[in-house]
């Protein structure tokens, strides 16, 4: 930017640009560009950062649930074995236990299809999209466009 008569240096507080302003105190279109372009660069990285943060914590988040679930089957799978087993017996003083088998492990297979439809269609429902950055940038393009007109 050259200089002329109309146009002088002036250090802000920060000390780390310096702006040029005209005679009457303001800030050179130059100037005002260069700091929207700075505020404009910022502003990405602020999101991209945010955006990688939020999706950070949701997939935390799934993780941890997932293993919850996993360590929590684990557990009721081999309670449920030795109840099963009880169950079956106990059928077996009344039918033969070929057939009280069969019946307990027909009711374990309908109950298990049920759970597994539920934890299948709960983890369908689940987005990692971070939607507070979205909508953040949305507001962002907004602001912007304000700016420049």
């Amino acid at each position: 930017m050259q200089l002329d008569e109309q146009t002088t240096p002036q250090v802000y507080p920060s000390g780390e640009q310096v702006r040029y302003t005209s005679n009457a105190g303001e800030p050179s279109i130059g100037s005002l560009f260069t700091d929207l372009t700075d505020d404009m660069g910022r502003l990405v990285r602020q999101e991209i950062e945010l955006a990688r943060v939020e999706t950070m914590q949701k997939v935390t988040k799934a993780m941890r649930s997932v293993v919850m679930l996993l360590a929590g089957g684990l557990v009721a799978y081999a309670g449920l074995i030795v109840v099963l087993i009880g169950i079956a017996i106990l059928l077996g003083e009344i039918m033969p236990y070929w057939a009280s088998s069969l019946v307990v492990g027909a009711v374990v297979l309908v109950v298990g299809a049920v759970l597994i439809g539920t934890g299948r269609s709960s983890l369908q429902n689940m987005t990692v999209v971070p939607e507070k950055t979205v909508e953040s940038i949305k507001e962002d393009a907004r602001w912007a466009k304000e700016q420049v007109s």
